[in-house]
């Protein structure tokens, strides 16, 4: 199952990717056009959130099962690869991916079209924020991966 996982976690990061960008960018348009949130906005807030979810839970699984989270808990002297996947990394998806629901959330409930459109922006922005810090880029001096794995 993990090496099935990973790759899949690894190609569908991109869609959480692109489907925030996209979401940052509706809200932003709506937000500072003052346009009318439309069913069509509605539904790309609440499939970024699914998105992110969906990549969550195959996280939490690869995170069981990963030889990097088993050797950061077998040692206490940890870095580089062993510390990032076993805690940063982990923390941090899982803070953005609260902020992702907690903006969801809150933007379904606002009661003006502004206000639901900035509330995306800023919840999905400072998420967008964290994911991007704490993906093992090819350049990550923790820990480096690919852009995609098969």
């Amino acid at each position: 199952m993990y090496s099935f996982l990973l790759p899949a976690h690894s190609v569908f990061r991109w869609a959480v990717v692109f489907s925030l960008t996209y979401a940052i960018i509706i809200s932003a348009k709506g937000y500072f056009g003052k346009t009318a949130f439309t069913k069509t906005n509605n539904a790309i807030r609440h499939w970024t959130a699914t998105i992110a979810h969906i990549q969550l839970i195959t996280g939490i699984i690869l995170y069981v099962k990963s030889p990097f989270v088993k050797q950061f808990f077998a040692t206490a002297n940890n870095t580089g690869e062993t510390l990032f996947f076993g805690i940063i990394h982990i923390l941090l998806m899982l803070l953005a991916i609260v902020l992702i629901t907690i903006g969801s959330a809150k933007s379904k409930r606002e009661k003006t079209d502004q206000a639901k459109f900035k509330t995306m922006l800023i919840w999905f922005s400072l998420a967008a924020l964290l994911i991007l810090l704490a993906i093992p880029w090819p350049f990550s001096p923790l820990a480096n991966r690919p852009l995609i794995r098969f």
